[in-house]
């Protein structure tokens, strides 16, 4: 995945900031300590802006926690709401509310989605009523949506295995879901979706994004599998800046979100790509920061500890930025780009938010942590948090201290069946 020269020079250093692929690496007090507050705040959105009946958490509120008049103020994702589920799982195990709240949380959120909500094979909407769950916006029915969800479905299974009802409910939401009828023949690859009113949407998941999820849980499925070369389906498309070489040319969360729940330490697909996915995340984060770090002359508020753009608010709007193209840039830093890399380089990761916080948490750091965005020069701030940005910035925090969700997710009968497949018993591919 590296030429030669960019390995010898960043292997030593690289190896240290992703020591979680060898264990959970040591990490100082205050590292711990600045965790910890990052971590509990994330929770307490999930815990807060999740409806307490339905369990459906919302796509995203004010970060003073305050509730502002307006319909999308009441939409919930289902991405958000499998992140919920797993910071929820992460709470019981830290006991940051009693274990009969958080269990009660789960088991009515998952009693609606199987018993309650709106669902087409399985699939469910990307954007629904938080208190209804009725669909909004005309949204689609989400693959990658509805793979975040189960993720955090069978994440809770596993931790909460003596609850029979709960192991039982999460085995139901999975294997009703009918991923081979969102297969595309001619590319042997995943739809990204479909409406009621037009039928599938043409997109396919052609390239190495997100979507290692949603091929895992694909191939998993106990009732409706796809076969498991459709792994092999979607290319790894290659990206180059400066000496950094990896797969994945999408904005940094492409190469975060799958691996919250996925423990890929150590795997390695088999010819002809032969990727090892973990790394290939370390170094997309290293190249990502290099690329903030080149910009400095344009954007003088980026610094080896401000950095880490993906899609996110801007001064002008929502803006699906994160490549490598300044055009796409404006100085603006989005906190959960180098949060949820925090497993794959905590050295960096954690200068990162240590000095964002420092600098400028009196107004980007709120109830529940880091805003959405923010820039270091107008001091511009997105008075919004996001609930997926939230989730990954628990779930890599706690994959850092503690491979809690690694763990629950991996172990899952389905999921490590499915791994074994991929990749053999040893983690070489097939």
């Amino acid at each position: 995945m590296l030429s030669r020269r960019t390995f010898l020079s960043l292997a030593a250093g690289a190896a240290a900031m992703s020591g979680a692929s060898r264990g959970q690496p040591a990490l100082s007090r205050s590292d711990n300590d600045l965790l910890d507050d990052i971590s509990r705040r994330a929770f307490l959105y999930f815990w807060e802006q999740a409806d307490a009946r339905t369990g459906l958490a919302l796509d995203r509120t004010r970060n003073s926690g305050d509730k502002t008049p307006g319909r999308s103020r009441e939409v919930a994702s289902l991405a958000s709401t499998g992140f919920a589920l797993t910071a929820l799982s992460i709470g019981y195990r830290r006991g940051w509310r009693t274990e009969a709240e958080i269990e009660g949380r789960v088991r009515n959120t998952l009693r609606y989605l199987d018993y309650s909500q709106e669902h087409v094979r399985g699939w469910f909407y990307h954007f629904v009523d938080t208190h209804s769950g009725e669909r909004v916006w005309k949204s689609e029915l989400s693959t990658i949506d509805t793979a975040l969800l189960l993720a955090g479905v069978l994440t809770a299974q596993q931790c909460f295995l003596a609850d029979a009802e709960i192991v039982r409910m999460a085995q139901e939401i999975f294997e009703r879901v009918d991923f081979s009828w969102m297969l595309e023949p001619s590319t042997n690859c995943l739809r990204m979706g479909w409406r009621p009113e037009t039928g599938f949407l043409r997109a396919v998941w052609r390239d190495y994004r997100e979507n290692l999820i949603l091929s895992l849980l694909a191939i998993a499925s106990p009732t409706f599998p796809v076969p498991v070369n459709t792994w092999y389906a979607f290319e790894r498309d290659p990206v180059v800046f400066e000496d950094y070489r990896f797969v994945g040319a999408g904005p940094l969360f492409t190469h975060q979100f799958s691996h919250a729940w996925i423990d890929l330490r150590n795997r390695r697909d088999g010819p002809p790509f032969e990727c090892d996915y973990f790394w290939n995340s370390v170094v997309a984060t290293l190249a990502h920061r290099a690329y903030c770090l080149s910009l400095r002359s344009m954007f003088p508020g980026y610094s080896e500890n401000i950095w880490g753009v993906t899609p996110s608010d801007s001064e002008i709007g929502y803006l699906g930025w994160g490549g490598f193209s300044c055009r796409d840039f404006d100085g603006t830093v989005v906190p959960c780009a180098s949060a949820g890399s925090l497993m794959f380089t905590p050295d960096i990761s954690l200068a990162a938010l240590h000095t964002m916080r420092e600098r400028f948490g009196t107004y980007a750091y709120g109830r529940y942590g880091f805003s959405d965005a923010f820039h270091p020069i107008s001091r511009w701030v997105n008075p919004d948090v996001v609930g997926i940005d939230q989730g990954i910035t628990l779930l890599s925090a706690e994959n850092l201290r503690s491979g809690a969700v690694w763990t629950w997710f991996s172990g899952q009968p389905n999921i490590r069946r499915a791994v074994s497949r991929i990749f053999g018993p040893r983690g070489a591919g097939l």
